[in-house]
């Protein structure tokens, strides 16, 4: 199956990216529905724009944090940026200390070419997906 169109004001920001990193965001894009389907407590995203950004939302449930697709400024790498304000950065170093490249605690960068790494990729999607969840989790739990 197919995913969702994308929505005509989130599509025009994806075709002012260079190409480069149009491509390896669209690929994020894929995975972010994907994971997102895998988890029926996720709930059908909303697909939108947060600071001129393609922006993954999880309205319908809460059950996760907002994940965005861009660029950095000082940086040739595409972004998948995160709440600052969440310990999700800080959980993917953890686990993933050489896959990725960080930026403090809101980014994930990605090289433009080589072999998308979709299973530590799906991973830490996963956990911000479901952040909130997980966090329900651990204070009921206390």
């Amino acid at each position: 199956m197919s995913e969702p169109p994308l929505p005509r004001e989130v599509s025009r920001v994806f075709e002012a990216f260079p190409p480069p990193i149009r491509r390896r965001l669209l690929d994020v894009r894929k995975l972010i529905l994907a994971t997102a389907k895998a988890h029926a407590e996720v709930g059908r995203l909303t697909e939108t724009l947060k600071w001129n950004e393609p922006a993954y939302l999880t309205e319908q449930t809460g059950s996760g944090s907002t994940i965005r697709l861009g660029r950095l400024k000082d940086s040739d790498h595409a972004a998948i940026l995160f709440n600052c304000k969440t310990t999700l950065v800080d959980t993917f170093r953890e686990r993933f200390p050489d896959q990725f490249e960080y930026r403090q605690t809101r980014a994930l960068l990605l090289p433009l070419s080589g072999k998308l790494p979709k299973q530590e990729l799906s991973a830490c999607l996963s956990l911000a997906l479901t952040y909130h969840l997980d966090r329900r989790g651990k204070k009921k739990a206390r």
